[in-house]
């Protein structure tokens, strides 16, 4: 579980965050909602600590991160995963040496090891016969399976996903999307997902903050948002094109 209690943000002058208290739990997909410039990206970089809130707390399983110092902080960002959103893979790394370099920097495994951990994972997202190959030679919607891999092969307690189907196909998108799902499920992760796709809202959707202007507006899940009174969701539902798709059935 993480918690968030009262979190704000300004740059400046200008508030990015104000407020915003919300508890992401484990095993559930937990979805950060919002448009571009709504403080999903500064509120993600402030729970796993890139930033610092001006106000507020981060709690890691009651762990209060926010008074950690460096050291402590360390041992916390070790239990992390994280997707990025464009995977961030080695380019001049095989498939195998990406997933591999976590182990690489935080443990001392033997290089047998090390290679039937990555091996194992790379399963897992439902990728054989490819350790050879380097990114280049693969999918857009296998680099982001390669980059899940890389991003469970520690066996994280908490994953961070930041827009993780941008670029994709429906298709793939909704590959990775249940991927994700399937693993926090299986492996009881918490896990936080960046994300203006509707199409993942309601298909994974278990748990969602929607932001708006920097402000928590709305919380709830994929059963109840399309039926919300928040007058700001319902504008941005409209905007995303799902309630006109929906009205037109």
């Amino acid at each position: 579980m993480i918690e968030i209690k009262n979190i704000s943000k300004k740059f400046d002058e200008k508030i990015v965050l104000k407020n915003i208290s919300f508890v992401f739990e484990t095993g559930k997909t937990n979805l950060i909602l919002g448009r571009s410039g709504a403080g999903k990206t500064i509120l993600l970089k402030i729970i796993t600590g890139l930033i610092e809130p001006d106000e507020g707390e981060v709690f890691f399983d009651n762990r209060n991160f926010t008074r950690m110092n460096f050291k402590e902080r360390k041992k916390i960002r070790n239990e992390f995963g994280t997707i990025f959103q464009f995977g961030a893979l080695f380019d001049y790394m095989t498939v195998l040496e990406n997933v591999i370099f976590p182990l690489n920097m935080l443990t001392s495994l033997s290089k047998n090891e090390k290679i039937e951990r990555a091996i194992f994972c790379l399963k897992r997202v439902n990728l054989v016969n490819v350790e050879n190959l380097y990114p280049s030679e693969i999918s857009g919607g296998m680099r982001k399976r390669v980059a899940i891999a890389r991003a469970i092969v520690l066996n994280p307690k908490y994953l961070f996903c930041d827009e993780p189907t941008s670029g994709l196909d429906p298709y793939t998108a909704s590959v990775i999307d249940n991927l994700i799902k399937e693993i926090t499920e299986e492996y009881k992760i918490t896990t936080i997902i960046n994300t203006h796709d509707m199409n993942s809202v309601l298909s994974i959707g278990e748990k969602i903050l929607f932001l708006a202007d920097g402000e928590k507006v709305w919380e709830g899940n994929k059963h109840n948002i399309l039926h919300s009174d928040c007058e700001k969701l319902n504008k941005f539902l409209f905007s995303s094109g799902i309630m006109k798709m929906l009205y037109r059935k």
